[in-house]
């Protein structure tokens, strides 16, 4: 499948990891970018839709890369693995937030939001829960699903009459 975020401890495989996180920030990036191109802004030609989609794509991927470069940097300056790393990896990408949105407010709330969030997600590593469940293996429903009998009352069969 690949290399994934937790395959190497931490502070190990740098590059592994920022690529890993910006690949990650790029999808999420381009499925934003595309919502925001179709729904709210509409630009009108090809080249304003690229540079929307460069507008909203490439700060998020710089959140990822910020956030991974931080943490291993952290956790190799520190010499020991712990929660404050991933908030400083937090506070980076929220200050690459900030930057973005051009507003020292909004990048300390993003360094206080992404923090706590990178914290939560360390602690859940930490103690073994996890802290966004995975979806479930089979969903109940389907394009067939019409053709099921969902209902709590039996069927009447065909032949019944209204009486009067």
């Amino acid at each position: 499948m690949g290399y994934k975020y937790y395959d190497s401890p931490d502070g190990q495989d740098c590059l592994k990891k920022m690529w890993y996180t910006t690949k990650i920030g790029a999808l999420i990036g381009l499925g934003l970018s595309s919502f925001d191109v179709i729904m709210y802004s509409r630009p009108k030609g090809y080249f304003p839709t690229l540079m929307r989609y460069g507008y909203i794509t490439l700060p998020i991927m710089g959140m990822a890369a910020s956030f991974s470069a931080t943490t291993c940097i952290a956790t190799n300056a520190r010499g020991k693995d712990g929660k404050l790393n991933y908030f400083l990896g937090g506070c980076a990408a929220g200050g690459v937030f900030g930057a973005w949105r051009r507003s020292i407010f909004a990048g300390f709330l993003g360094c206080v939001a992404l923090g706590g969030f990178a914290v939560a997600k360390k602690l859940s590593i930490e103690e073994g829960w996890e802290f966004i469940g995975k979806p479930p293996g089979h969903i109940h429903g389907s394009l067939r699903g019409v053709r099921q009998d969902w209902t709590i009352t039996d069927h009447r069969p065909g032949n019944w009459k209204v009486s009067e």
